[in-house]
């Protein structure tokens, strides 16, 4: 058995699990996700508010879903409780976002600010001139959206100018003066 998949996930209040043939639908206080089940050897059951994923056979496909499945119910389940959160720090002299309605701008160095529009499901914040907050139910959206923004600029290792995760730690190359 799938270490992952065997571990049941509890159901908190307030979250209602709609089971159909081909995917599971999860409603919570933040909105409502749906969990594919590509593969018809899983099966998902729920009991006295937990919810265990199991499988028929031991085919190679159905055990790599197992656990899967299980994750993406657990993340599906968390989101539309208390949703996903990521943080993006602008270092660098000069560098600076600005919310535009829902869109931000963000300043980066080039010669044009670089527009991100807003994606549905997705809230975009500015807090000071910064940070970027990046908040949304779908954990996958969410670290999409924030990859996306940090593909514009990632942070160079030489003067970790760029933008950064909150909790990004850059590792630091020496110039070519300490090289010599």
């Amino acid at each position: 058995m799938s270490k992952i998949g065997k571990k049941p996930i509890s159901i908190p209040a307030g979250v209602t699990l709609t089971i159909q043939s081909d995917s599971v639908v999860v409603k919570g206080s933040k909105g409502e996700q749906t969990v594919p089940v590509a593969n018809p050897a899983i099966v998902v059951e729920v009991k006295e508010n937990l919810i265990s994923v199991t499988r028929k056979n031991d085919e190679r496909e159905t055990k790599a879903f197992h656990g899967l499945i299980r994750s993406l119910l657990f993340n599906a389940i968390e989101g539309v409780t208390n949703g996903y959160k990521k943080t993006l720090k602008l270092v660098g002299t000069g560098y600076r976002a600005t919310s535009k309605g829902s869109a931000i701008s963000i300043a980066i160095g080039f010669s044009h600010p670089v527009e991100v529009p807003a994606v549905a499901g997705i809230t975009l914040k500015v807090e000071g001139q910064d940070t970027i907050h990046i908040e949304g139910m779908s954990k996958e959206l969410v670290g999409q959206v924030a990859a996306n923004i940090r593909s514009i600029r990632p942070p160079e290792p030489y003067l970790g100018k760029g933008i950064r995760y909150s909790d990004e730690v850059v590792r630091r190359k020496a110039g070519k003066a300490a090289a010599g």
